[in-house]
């Protein structure tokens, strides 16, 4: 197993894409910490009946001193943490309008989650990590190199996921810790459903027609990038946005 003997912390793991990551690297031999607002009882449930070992925790990544508490709960359990995947994002729920006229207490809370709230967990898990090296996985988005229309505050914010990776990368090489970024096309999740609600049906045709490889990204497309960048295989690859998308943009 590539991730045996590893402590992986991923933040967004009550649902889709988050309890998906979960799964795949606990099934690589990664014990979890899925972290959370949401109740992630389900996601633990998934990663023990594969005969995997994870807990949970609530966590508001906007929020230090709760970002520190997930972190101390990691290395209290599991005596050491290797990796950190920066899922959670608002996205489902957003509502969706021209730039003039996005809700500015959106635009806000927004920001607050998809970047500040990437800077706190990865200051929460950094010192953890320098005992013995480690692998930040940043999800970031089509979105933000595509430009996406009428999502500024989404695609605002996962462009500067991507500028906060190759900066963390540069800070944190001497340290033997990789940070690299994850860009997926709109994956067939709850929250992309929910995101596009009645357009969700013309969107995903919409979206596949574009792509080199004609059909939707799931779940499952996803989790084999995500396995390679937590693991050793991936040991000199720092700094870099992989894009998780059929061939709709290439950087």
């Amino acid at each position: 197993m590539q991730l045996a003997g590893k402590v992986a912390v991923i933040t967004g793991a009550a649902r889709g894409l988050g309890r998906a990551y979960a799964e795949a690297l606990a099934a690589e031999g990664a014990a979890i910490v899925a972290a959370d607002l949401n109740d992630c009882s389900d996601t633990v449930a998934a990663v023990e009946s594969g005969s995997g070992r994870a807990i949970s925790t609530t966590v508001d990544v906007s929020d230090a001193v709760s970002c520190e508490a997930m972190a101390s709960l990691a290395k209290d359990t599991f005596g050491r943490i290797d990796v950190l995947i920066n899922n959670a994002a608002l996205y489902a729920g957003l509502k969706g309008a021209r730039f003039e006229h996005l809700d500015e207490a959106q635009w806000d809370r927004v920001m607050q989650v998809n970047i500040k709230g990437t800077w706190l967990t990865s200051r929460a898990v950094v010192d953890h990590m320098r005992e013995g090296g480690g692998s930040i996985i940043n999800i970031a988005s089509l979105a933000a190199v595509f430009g996406l229309p009428y999502g500024l505050d989404y695609v605002a914010s996962k462009a500067a996921v991507i500028g906060m990776t190759r900066g963390m990368a540069r800070e944190l090489g001497p340290d033997h810790i990789r940070v690299n970024a994850v860009a997926p096309s709109a994956v067939m999740t709850e929250g992309t459903e929910e995101f596009f609600g009645e357009k969700f049906e013309k969107a995903k045709s919409v979206i596949a027609s574009n792509q080199l490889i004609p059909r939707n990204l799931e779940t499952e497309d996803l989790t084999g990038t995500i396995v390679y960048l937590a693991s050793d295989a991936s040991r000199f690859v720092t700094g870099q946005t992989h894009m998780v998308d059929g061939g709709s943009w290439f950087l």
